[in-house]
């Protein structure tokens, strides 16, 4: 049933929310979820906690991933995520929209709209997917003031920092910056774009005590692992970034490929949620049961 209406309503911020599921022993597990449904899918498998990735999110409004859109654009995807599922929400920050006035704006609204954490990434605009090339690094001293505005503008939200700099810096380069950031009002520390089992290794040994976050995303340049591997690396948290949507594109390619074919969705149909799974997922008769005007709906025969 979506929270939306149930009787179990989360009591505790969502910032307070995700600290809990942190503590929790063994890594925590973060599937992207890129609308609504896709987070009452996620949290019906058992996921404790979801990923907003930016990549994801401007993707299925058509657009490339270069920091362009807005913060505002983003709480509406936090809004539906989080109201539907009830769960606490990792969202990708970027670099924060700006400086650091802007990102205390960024911190506030993500909290009221329903965020549980959040990350900033230490590139320059425009901004690019952490497994591209050619990215631009910000000086660490201005990374650090925007960490620190952060960490001062919220509430309950966890803040983690992302460092793109292992590309062009080396882990040198990368734990050194991760160290001034945890400095300034860190959570938790994001080394993006490691390329081997030795660079995650590395990473942690040179962090001690520090809570890490490692991305497993597709097609990129980090190693196939799974959790239980990030875990034996002693990393506390892994993100799914662009896992659900690219299925979904799969699947409407398929869909739309059909219908272009035959006319007709027909072959499409075994592949199909029915619409009595949707109606289940979405809670349909839970919230015409609020309104006794409203007929409990009959599936067609």
């Amino acid at each position: 049933m979506p929270y939306l209406i149930a009787s179990d309503l989360p009591g505790a911020p969502a910032g307070a929310r995700f600290r809990a599921a942190l503590a929790r022993p063994g890594i925590l597990q973060l599937p992207r979820a890129h609308n609504g449904m896709a987070a009452l899918q996620a949290r019906a498998a058992g996921f404790q906690a979801l990923y907003l990735s930016g990549a994801a999110m401007t993707a299925s409004m058509g657009l490339p991933d270069l920091g362009i859109i807005t913060v505002d654009e983003v709480a509406f995807f936090i809004r539906q995520i989080a109201r539907a599922s009830g769960l606490p929400v990792l969202v990708d920050g970027d670099t924060g929209y700006g400086e650091a006035p802007n990102v205390m704006h960024m911190v506030r609204v993500f909290e009221e709209a329903g965020a549980g954490a959040v990350h900033l990434e230490d590139q320059l605009l425009p901004k690019k997917c952490g497994h591209l090339n050619d990215k631009r690094l910000a000086a660490p001293a201005d990374m650090v003031a925007k960490v620190a505005a952060a960490a001062r503008a919220r509430r309950d939200l966890v803040v983690i920092a992302r460092t793109d700099a292992a590309a062009s810096e080396g882990i040198e380069g990368a734990v050194a910056r991760a160290k001034l950031y945890v400095e300034a009002g860190a959570d938790a520390i994001f080394p993006e774009a490691l390329t081997s089992v030795d660079m995650f290794r590395e990473v942690r040994a040179r962090l001690p005590g520090v809570k890490l976050l490692a991305n497993m995303t597709e097609f990129g340049r980090t190693p196939a692992l799974t959790a239980e591997a990030f875990q034996e690396l002693g990393y506390d948290m892994v993100i799914w970034p662009v896992s659900s949507l690219r299925v979904a594109n799969r699947a409407q390619e398929r869909l739309y490929a059909a219908i272009a074919r035959d006319g007709s969705p027909a072959a499409m149909i075994p592949q199909m949620q029915t619409r009595a799974e949707r109606y289940d997922l979405i809670g349909l008769n839970a919230f015409e049961a609020l309104d006794a005007s409203i007929a409990q709906s009959v599936l067609p025969a």
